[in-house]
């Protein structure tokens, strides 16, 4: 990391923040047991949305729409900006770390083994769609006239999921009752 950015970065954080960002970057990352990336990701996203909090406050008060949580409206949200920007990037180098260690193959080299703790039950393999999936167990084949074979379609099935079906509904509706509220 080129000395400015971690100027900025200590500009930025506190020390308990920088110290946290300075865990997700290798190789310190690789040498944490499971338990502590996860504690380290739950303390990460906890600063990262109270930047992001502060942030959304201080644009708020920039346009007049809160009052002042100081003495005067914030000028700036910039730095807050930033700063959520750093612990959003270390919450994803933190979950891409998380999501390497599930791996089977990674797990059997993770820290947490040779610590002797307990591992979780690997994963079953599947030969399909899980069970609750509402994909159909057998394909849909068009009727096929006497003496022609039918080929089934290239076509991709479409899997929508019902809420989307529902708010898809619920949005056609409302615009249709406003339309129908109008006076002529």
């Amino acid at each position: 990391m080129s000395e400015t950015i971690q100027n900025d970065e200590a500009r930025l954080l506190t020390a308990a923040e920088q110290e946290a960002v300075n865990l997700t970057l290798q190789p310190a990352i690789a040498g944490l047991a499971r338990r502590d990336l996860q504690a380290l990701a739950r303390r990460l996203r906890e600063a990262r949305d109270r930047a992001r909090a502060i942030a959304s406050q201080q644009r708020r008060e920039m346009r007049g729409k809160s009052a002042p949580r100081g003495a005067a409206a914030a000028r700036d949200d910039a730095g807050t900006v930033a700063k959520e920007q750093v612990l959003a990037d270390a919450v994803r180098r933190i979950s891409v770390e998380l999501r390497r260690t599930s791996t089977p193959v990674a797990a059997a080299s993770a820290p947490d083994v040779a610590e002797g703790e307990p591992d979780a039950p690997a994963p079953k393999p599947s030969g399909g769609p899980p069970v609750d999936s509402r994909s159909s167990k057998a394909a849909i084949r068009p009727r096929s006239t006497p003496g022609t074979a039918s080929k089934p379609s290239k076509l991709s099935t479409a899997r929508i999921d019902p809420r989307e079906v529902g708010r898809v509904s619920k949005s056609v509706m409302s615009a249709q009752a406003r339309r129908d509220a109008k006076p002529r």
